[in-house]
């Protein structure tokens, strides 16, 4: 086998198809575009979602609800989960890089302690917001809650 011999498999390749070449091509007149109309001119695009004129897919579905632009979303972890990484890590302070390292928030989350189930460990807490109920067990247990600005 030499280089010069190689060529594609069997059915591999095909030629293109060649319009406008004259009525003798069997592809004449028109160039397999139809007849009339936007499409069979050149330079033809049509818009994103664009169906021919029937009412788009995009406009025929209602619309309800809301999207507020301005939402800040947070992360979620729980005073629990926050007890348990300070007892088996015995950590005294319990930072957002802390809680990516152990895997409970990812790098470019913001984090919101929520007050859910109990601790009993003495940790400084530092996150992007708490919950009322979060700030009182924590403090309750003689830790302290440090809100991120």
């Amino acid at each position: 086998m030499k280089l010069e011999n190689l060529k594609p498999a069997k059915g591999a390749t095909h030629n293109s198809k060649r319009v406008g070449r004259g009525q003798g091509s069997g592809k004449g007149g028109t160039a397999t575009r139809g007849t009339k109309g936007a499409q069979a001119r050149a330079g033809y695009s049509h818009k994103i979602g664009f169906e021919g004129g029937q009412m788009p897919l995009q406009r025929r579905l209602p619309k309800f609800g809301f999207k507020n632009p301005t939402r800040v979303e947070f992360q979620a972890v729980n005073v629990a989960a926050i007890d348990k990484l300070a007892a088996e890590q015995k950590l005294e302070a319990v930072t957002v890089e802390t809680l990516i390292a152990a895997r409970l928030v990812s790098r470019n989350d913001l984090v919101k302690i929520l007050g859910n189930g109990e601790i009993k460990a003495k940790v400084e807490v530092t996150a992007h917001a708490f919950s009322k109920s979060a700030v009182e067990k924590i403090e309750a247990a003689g830790g302290k809650a440090i809100v991120i600005e």
